[in-house]
């Protein structure tokens, strides 16, 4: 059944469509820009103080990246599903590669530069430049490499967000030999044992917050394997659950109360990793379902496509710039306004830097890219 019709007789839910006739799903568009701001300034709190609790106020905002996987393996299904036998595999990642890779390639450049420059760590001046662009080799490669001084032990040291665009790599190419392949039944129970997986690690750990760094690399995999997964199955059975809709604003928002929750306390065994369980396995889910299914317009609907074009390019740049804030934190030791006025001021870097990215970089790259493979953009997605 047709997105639109979907939503229900006479209501003008997706009036923004792709070239090939596919309408966008705004709201989840404008929800992705919302889950990548929150993670922003959730490292922008964090980087300072050490990733300490006290001060932080966006405590659970490392779920961002099971919202997002969430909501690829959605948007995947969506813009995808219909496109095979006539597809191949070999198109599809080539599809997935120039849509990408491009950003990826950006932000293996800047964290290069941002490890160079930064005036503030003169530690790292002392790394040999040898070591440095063999790092940078593996980062082009979105490979994780060796960790680099002030980096914490993240295995992809010159640009952190870069591990989970690994992972999304994995669930691509699984959904183009696997995953696409299966019934709706098959599909479910792969989401099911992937919920068990993931679970089992929450109820160890007491935190979701894992992947991005050596010492929990293998629940990567595992955030990964459940949410897209889930995305997935949602996409194939989401006419058959309830189509509740609530809009970009109060979804946002249930986004960022959710983020901002304090962690339960220690005194409550593996009550962390059941919340962020729950908010992983039915919240987002839920809110999936009802950005897919939600009628917006005008200004609304202007705002959701913008946050869904620059949204990307927020989560994979901003890092390196966020390092080089980290540095000056850790090691000029400024006084508290003077912290928040520079912080504002990466803020808007940062937001400023992703946009000119995306339109004098990443489209123009994109577009060439598709005329030279003569690849069609995918419908149905911005991400």
């Amino acid at each position: 059944m047709d997105i639109a019709a979907s939503a229900g007789a006479g209501t003008d839910v997706h009036a923004d469509t792709t070239a090939t006739g596919k309408p966008h799903f705004e709201v989840l568009d404008g929800l992705r820009g919302t889950a990548a701001v929150m993670v922003v300034l959730f490292h922008l709190m964090g980087m300072p103080i050490a990733w300490a609790d006290k001060g932080q106020w966006l405590h659970h905002a490392a779920m961002a990246v099971d919202f997002f996987f969430g909501l690829s393996g959605f948007v995947i299904a969506y813009a995808y599903d219909g496109r095979w036998p006539a597809m191949s595999v070999l198109q599809f990642v080539r599809i997935r590669l120039i849509r990408l890779h491009p950003l990826v390639l950006l932000g293996a450049v800047l964290g290069l530069i941002s490890f160079l420059v930064d005036p503030f760590a003169a530690n790292q001046k002392l790394v040999p430049l040898s070591v440095v662009l063999v790092d940078f080799l593996l980062a082009l490669l979105l490979l994780p490499h060796p960790v680099l001084p002030n980096r914490w032990t993240d295995t992809h040291s010159l640009n952190s967000p870069a591990w989970s665009l690994l992972q999304e790599y994995i669930g691509n190419l699984a959904y183009a030999l696997v995953l696409r392949r299966l019934g709706t039944r098959a599909l479910g129970a792969v989401t099911a044992a992937a919920a068990l997986w993931l679970g089992w690690l929450l109820w160890h750990r007491n935190s979701i917050d894992m992947g991005s760094d050596w010492l929990s690399w293998w629940g990567a995999p595992a955030r990964m394997a459940f949410s897209f997964t889930m995305g997935l199955w949602l996409y194939r059975v989401r006419e058959r659950l309830p189509q509740l809709r609530l809009g970009w604003g109060v979804l946002s928002l249930v986004l960022v109360l959710v983020f901002a929750a304090p962690l339960v306390p220690k005194t409550i065994p593996h009550g962390n990793g059941l919340f962020e369980g729950a908010v992983a396995m039915l919240l987002f889910p839920a809110i999936l379902l009802c950005g897919a299914h939600s009628a917006i317009g005008g200004i609304e609907r202007t705002l959701c496509t913008l946050a869904g074009r620059i949204s990307y390019p927020i989560y994979i740049l901003h890092y390196p710039f966020l390092l080089v804030y980290m540095n000056y934190a850790l090691n000029a030791k400024p006084s508290p306004a003077n912290l928040l006025l520079v912080g504002a001021g990466v803020f808007v870097l940062v937001v400023a830097v992703s946009w000119l990215a995306l339109r004098l970089y990443d489209e123009p790259v994109r577009a060439r890219l598709r005329r030279f493979a003569g690849a069609r953009p995918a419908p149905g997605t911005r991400r």
